[in-house]
Order: structure tokens, then C-alpha cells, then sequence
């Protein structure tokens, strides 16, 4: 990046990790193919910290299973609306869908019974499901947004149980040797930074222990480095490669649930966190345990990413911290529109269609993508806008928007003309209320006056 974006975004981490004492701090700035930037502050084992030395995610984890589980999905192996017991049968949890475990709205604790799962060793997959019995239960399923780890220890079991084999070899497989992430592990590995706690009134450490939390390892075990998690970021942005269909990430950044207040400022997806900071909506999840911090966000719009990671329990404004770097990046480098090319994919056939359509008095205007793709958005931008993918002949499905899921049929006479539009019974014709066309309750035989 520029000298002055670098120096803006270096100044930037450097008083972060001044002022909350972290014994240090790395942050990273994707876009396109690759690291942009990158900076670090403090010190592991003496040393500045480099793009290869490991800190624990926490929580990030539970994007790596929630992926493992729409692969599951994508393969017909799962469905998301399926209880959890056509998969783990036998728990006191099994009317709960995947889906509401991807989400937080199953309704269950927060944290596992017993001491402090994070800085203590678990158990097995039996001994933590002996604990998580009707008591587990402190809200209605589905009633609203609350955030369980034990959810996703679950969700770890699906992937174990359906697979074959422990979660993680999953992972190692599927997920990671894929995408070049071999410095992404269940354990720490070499060079990696301690984690530490900073006294409140002192500049003192204390050591935070790192065992490794058995069967409550999916919900925030997994360490990496600033390589690694750069490139899951540019994942999250949409180059996913042969891990995921782009469709399937589109689905699991779609809100499903937010977090109460008169402006949602977070919210999650199928295993994703949504935010939305200054007009700018981001996917990515944060993550904490004893001794670090860490987020990975992207703008789906600008496929600028951002990654932060500290080795401390407390005081750094991880996330905060993630969008002023996004920000600065905005200010100083914004990314500059693709530039405009004429396309060899439109199907001609399509050319005739195009242009206002009206759905009443309201006109729409119809625009021919490629592969046979169409945009159906208001005249004016404001209101219903979505696009549809060809299903067939003239027949397309809504992907996005308030028609996502619904079917477009174009009709046409006896000659081949195209007549009118049909979309979820809304019909669509070429002037305002078109008699000639099928719109239920007739037309005023008066006409317009």
C-alpha cells in the first residue's frame, strides 16, 4: 500500500497496543489475492512478533465447523432444518435444528456445566454430553439470539459422527490443506506467542493456561498466524476455491438473528457474525480465550479484510480496532471501481426483455447478466430488487432480495411474444396495468381517467 496508508494503519496498532499494554499485538489488511499490509507490536519471546508466529482464535473456530457443516449440507449428508437427533440421536437437545445451533437461537447456555471450560481440560464427547441435559435449556428455541458455545460443540460431534472421524482430521483435510493453512492448528506449534494477563494496575504478566478443551474444542481451540488467517479472511471474501460454493457463503452471511437494541449492530448467520459499523456491513466472527484476542472481518462489497490478534486475556479493543483499520484503508486507498467491459456471456434471446416493466403503476427495469442471469429492480432504486438465475425455459429463481427463493415465469401468446411477467403471483406487464394480462381483480373497464 502507500507509504502514508501504511504509516496511518502502523500508528494505529501501535497506539492500541500502547495503551491496553499488550505484550503484543499483529493486525493484517487483505485485498484481491494476497496481504496488502501488515503490522506488529510488542515482543514474543523477545522478538518482534512475525507473520508466522501462531495465536490462539478462539471463537474464529466456530466459522471453520460451521463451514464443515454446510459441506455436509451442500453433499445432501444433512439438511439444516433436520433435529439434531437424526444425527447425534439420544442427547436431551435432539428436537434442536442445525440451523438454530449455527445461529444461537437453540435457546442454550452460554458456557458448558462445570468449571471454566476454557482454561481447563475437557473431557470427551460422553462426559460433556452427561452435562448437557434440560437444565442446558434457558430459553425458548428460537425466541431470540443467544450466543452457546456448548452449540457448537455439537455441531463439532455432527461433523465427527457424520464424517467418521474426529472433527479436526476433517478440518486438516477438507478445510485446510485445501487452502495452504498449514500453519493453522488444533495446539500450539512453534514459533507461537504465550498467553498472557495483564495486571490492572501494574505492568506485570501473569501466564493464562492453554490446555487443549476436548469435546468443547469446536468452539475455540483452533491457533494461526497472520499468513493463515489472511487467507481465511479472502475465504470469507468470496475466494472460497473448491472449499464451498460461493452460493453456499452467500446463505451463511444472510442474518438469521441480531442482537436486541433500536439499531442491530451484530447479528449472526448460519455460523457467521455480521456487523454493521458505519454504514459498512462486515462478515467474520471475533474470538476470545484466556491469554489472546482475535477478529477477521471482510466487506463483501470492497473485498478488503482486516485481521487482528493479541496475546493478552483483556483491555485491547480488538474488534473496535479492526474497524478504524478498515476505515483508515477506506480513507486512504479506496477500492476503485472494476472497470466497465462489454460481456460475451449475454444470451441475445434475452435482449428483447429487457428494459420497464411494469408491476402496476410501479416500474421496474429488467437487465440481462450473463449466462443467462436477469436484475429486476425498481426504476427509481428504491424498494424490491433482486436477481434470478435461469431454472429452465423462461423460468428463473430469485437468489437474493425479497424475491429470494421465489420463481419468475415469463409468459408469452400463441406467436412467441413475451406478454407479462409472473413473480410470486405479482404480475408484471409492459405498461401500467396492462388489461391483456392476468392480473387478479381485473382492470377497470374505465381505464385510467
Amino acid at each position: 500500500m502507500l507509504a502514508t496508508t501504511e504509516f496511518a494503519l502502523l500508528r494505529k496498532i501501535a497506539e492500541e497496543q500502547a495503551a491496553a499494554r499488550a505484550p503484543s499485538l499483529v493486525a493484517a489488511i487483505t485485498r484481491g489475492d494476497g496481504i496488502a499490509w501488515w503490522g506488529g507490536r510488542g515482543e514474543v519471546d523477545g522478538a518482534p512478533p512475525t507473520v508466522d508466529t501462531q495465536y490462539r482464535i478462539g471463537s474464529i473456530t466456530k466459522t471453520f465447523v460451521a463451514v464443515l457443516v454446510m459441506r455436509l449440507r451442500d453433499e445432501g449428508k444433512l439438511d439444516v432444518t433436520d433435529p439434531l437427533d437424526k444425527h447425534v440421536p439420544g442427547t436431551a437437545l435432539g428436537d434442536l435444528t442445525i440451523a438454530q445451533l449455527l445461529s444461537h437461537t437453540g435457546g442454550l447456555t452460554s458456557e458448558s456445566p462445570g468449571d471454566w471450560w476454557e482454561r481447563a481440560a475437557g473431557g470427551d464427547w460422553a462426559t460433556l454430553e452427561s452435562t448437557l441435559d434440560d437444565r442446558s435449556r434457558v430459553l425458548r428455541a428460537g425466541k431470540q439470539l443467544h450466543y452457546s458455545n456448548p452449540g457448537f460443540a455439537v455441531l463439532g460431534e455432527v461433523v465427527a459422527r457424520l464424517r467418521g472421524r474426529a472433527w479436526d482430521e476433517v478440518l486438516d483435510e477438507e478445510i485446510l490443506a485445501p487452502l495452504g493453512m498449514s500453519r493453522t492448528t488444533r495446539g500450539p506449534v512453534a514459533p507461537h506467542a504465550l498467553g498472557w494477563a495483564v495486571h490492572p494496575y501494574a505492568d506485570v504478566l501473569l501466564p493464562e493456561p492453554t490446555p487443549d478443551n476436548g469435546a468443547m474444542a469446536p468452539a475455540g481451540t483452533l491457533w494461526s498466524t497472520v499468513t493463515d488467517l489472511g487467507r481465511w479472511a479472502r475465504f470469507l471474501a468470496g475466494d472460497t476455491g473448491d472449499v464451498l460454493h460461493p452460493d453456499t457463503l452467500t446463505e451463511m452471511a444472510t442474518p438469521i438473528t441480531v442482537d436486541e437494541g433500536d439499531v442491530w449492530r451484530i447479528g449472526w448467520g448460519l455460523g457467521l457474525q455480521l456487523f454493521r459499523e458505519n454504514g459498512r456491513r462486515l462478515i467474520g466472527h471475533g474470538g476470545s480465550m484466556p491469554g489472546f484476542l482475535a477478529t477477521v472481518a471482510v466487506d463483501p462489497r470492497s473485498g478488503t479484510g482486516v485481521l487482528t490478534m493479541a496475546n493478552s486475556t483483556s483491555g485491547v479493543r480488538i474488534a473496535g480496532l479492526s474497524v478504524e483499520l478498515l476505515s483508515l484503508v477506506d480513507d486512504y486507498e479506496p477500492v476503485l471501481p472494476t472497470e466497465w467491459r462489454p460481456r460475451s456471456d449475454v444470451d441475445p434471446a434475452l435482449l428483447s426483455l429487457t428494459g420497464q416493466w411494469f408491476w402496476g403503476p410501479t416500474a421496474f427495469l429488467l437487465r440481462a447478466l450473463g449466462d443467462g442471469w436477469l436484475d429486476l429492480a425498481p426504476a427509481d432504486g428504491k424498494g424490491r430488487a433482486s436477481r434470478f438465475r435461469p431454472t429452465g425455459v423462461d423460468t428463473w429463481v430469485g437468489l437474493d432480495g425479497y424475491f429470494a427463493g421465489e420463481t419468475l415465469t415469463l409468459h408469452r401468446d400463441t406467436t412467441g411474444t413475451a406478454t407479462h411477467l409472473d413473480l410470486a403471483t405479482f404480475i408484471f406487464s409492459r405498461t401500467p396495468y396492462d388489461p391483456a394480462a392476468p392480473i387478479p381483480g381485473g382492470v377497470d373497464p374505465s381505464g385510467w381517467r
